[in-house]
């Protein structure tokens, strides 16, 4: 679809009503093996493994189509769809990295990024070190002759900091490192960083791109045909694939997405500011406000946001920040975000920080804004900051 907007590409790309009998949704292929009629075709296949339908794990005509959508949302050469957003930081950081390679990694990361790299790279050989998500251009001192990788992930979680992007693309493939991001928060949407000098761009696309808490699935996206040939070869090395079901709600999803990322957007702006007047909370942690580290880099590269934003509070005891959590009418305790329903999590930034301190003695909480109505979100957290207060 050559110049088209990416409303109409998340209605159209991944799709082939022509060779599926006029459907409009591709079918959902539930398969492992595949039949060969003859020898040659047989061997044939083996030849090229990732053409065609080889084996179930290798791919088949449902991934193929969220993959094509994908790709094409990212302005990528192709993507790799995988297990889990976990799953597609795991691959894409195995794809990149060997024995005696050196990789760095924002202080902000997603925990379980941390916890990989922590526990399976270093424990391969590979050398990790943290960094300052704001260290912009900066970073070329950190890096050596033997960084294969350089993760980002912005905005970053639980704080948000937004990176510089460009530059530490630039500084990175000056050594020739691979550059990768989780580009979760942002969406293909809001945000190409294949067109800002990253080479591999990872999305959990349980959170948005599913955007109904129903699937896990992740996607790799990559610049050119090197990297993806890199990365589908370590996912197939690793038996790293998406599940038919899900792969389907993840087609599903995406042809929603714009629509939905919109009211996210809304909710989560009209939240923030509410908050912001509360004598409860001391700051916001959302990209879109000037005191965000990395504001200026936001309006300059991204400009939108999605639902995902943290607010500091001042310190209280437990007692009364359970009173706060535990009678929540909208907004659900737990883990991920990115679906229609709105959630709230105290967090801790400071416990997973290495390169960088949070030395803020106040309380963090994420929330994520849903598709339900502002007003009634901020009754509900209306009634939460009245119960805390009483338990003051």
């Amino acid at each position: 679809m050559k110049d088209a907007q990416k409303d109409t590409i998340l209605s159209h790309a991944g799709r082939n009503p022509r060779g599926n009998h006029g459907i409009v949704n591709p079918p959902v292929y539930h398969c492992s093996t595949v039949l060969f009629p003859t020898l040659a075709e047989l061997e044939a296949s083996d030849r090229t493994p990732f053409e065609g339908v080889h084996y179930g794990r290798m791919g088949t005509p449902t991934s193929y189509a969220f993959e094509e959508a994908v790709a094409e949302l990212e302005g990528a050469f192709k993507s790799v769809s995988v297990g889990s957003g976990l799953n597609a930081i795991a691959t894409a950081l195995l794809a990149f990295t060997k024995a005696g390679d050196h990789v760095l990694i924002t202080d902000s990361a997603y925990g379980p990024t941390r916890r990989f790299a922590n526990d399976s790279l270093a424990a391969y050989g590979v050398e990790v070190e943290f960094y300052d998500p704001t260290i912009g251009e900066g970073i070329a001192r950190l890096l050596k002759p033997n960084t294969s990788v350089v993760f980002l992930e912005s905005p970053g979680s639980l704080t948000f900091e937004v990176q510089d992007v460009p530059a530490i693309a630039a500084a990175a493939k000056a050594v020739g490192a691979t550059v990768i991001i989780d580009n979760t928060w942002a969406t293909p949407l809001l945000f190409q960083p294949l067109r800002h000098g990253v080479d591999v761009s990872i999305h959990s696309a349980t959170k948005y791109m599913v955007g109904h808490a129903d699937a896990m699935l992740g996607v790799i996206s990559c610049a050119d045909e090197a990297h993806w040939l890199a990365v589908k070869k370590a996912a197939t090395r690793t038996g790293a694939c998406a599940g038919p079901d899900d792969l389907f709600l993840g087609l599903r999803g995406l042809r929603t997405l714009s629509v939905r990322l919109k009211q996210h957007e809304a909710n989560a702006l009209a939240l923030a500011e509410w908050l912001s007047k509360r004598p409860e909370v001391t700051r916001v942690l959302h990209p879109a406000y000037p005191e965000c580290p990395g504001h200026a880099l936001w309006k300059r590269d991204i400009g939108g946001s999605s639902g995902l934003f943290s607010v500091v509070m001042k310190a209280v005891p437990k007692v009364a920040l359970a009173a706060m959590l535990d009678h929540m009418e909208l907004f659900g305790m737990g883990y991920s975000w990115g679906g229609f329903e709105s959630l709230i999590l105290p967090v801790r930034p400071g416990a997973i920080r290495s390169a960088t301190r949070w030395d803020d003695p106040g309380i963090v909480l994420r929330l994520h804004a849903g598709l339900e109505a502002a007003d009634d979100l901020i009754r509900d957290l209306d009634s939460a900051f009245a119960r805390l207060n009483h338990a003051l």
